[in-house]
């Protein structure tokens, strides 16, 4: 009798085969969560180091020689102009300049942006995972009758 009730909080009237496709769907959902989480997770270490470099800045001084990227493999050699003034890529293909300061806040925001969103994104993953969980007991309790 116990066995019943656990696959009536689940679904009460759902088939072998409808448990199937409900734990295939669940199956996704996790992955492509998973994916999204670990793609935010990258986001939020582009900007974390973005923010760690502007601050770096601070030491250099005027006139210092450094390589500049011009592809992954590629650089030019270039001086500091100025130290305190960076371009910040804000997305679309948009750049803006701002200070330092500006640059380390807009970081920051989007840090703390992304962090709301892994949470958020981790919840629910948690949450899906849980339903799949109920779902496969639903499943081995049916196969087992």
């Amino acid at each position: 009798m116990a066995s019943k009730t656990k696959k009536t909080e689940i679904a009460p009237e759902m088939s072998l085969q409808q448990l199937s496709i409900a734990k295939q769907q669940f199956d996704q959902e996790i992955e492509l969560l998973a994916n999204s989480v670990q793609q935010l997770q990258a986001a939020r270490s582009k900007y974390e180091d973005s923010e760690e470099c502007v601050t770096s800045q601070k030491s250099i001084s005027m006139n210092t020689e450094l390589l500049v990227p011009l592809t992954g493999s590629m650089y030019v050699l270039g001086r500091v102009k100025d130290a305190n003034t960076f371009i910040v890529d804000i997305g679309a293909g948009y750049f803006v300049e701002k200070n330092g300061k500006d640059a380390t806040d807009y970081f920051k925001r989007k840090v703390k942006f992304l962090n709301e969103k892994i949470e958020k994104y981790a919840k629910l993953l948690q949450e899906k995972v849980h339903m799949r969980e109920k779902i496969m007991m639903a499943l081995s309790e049916t196969s087992l009758h």
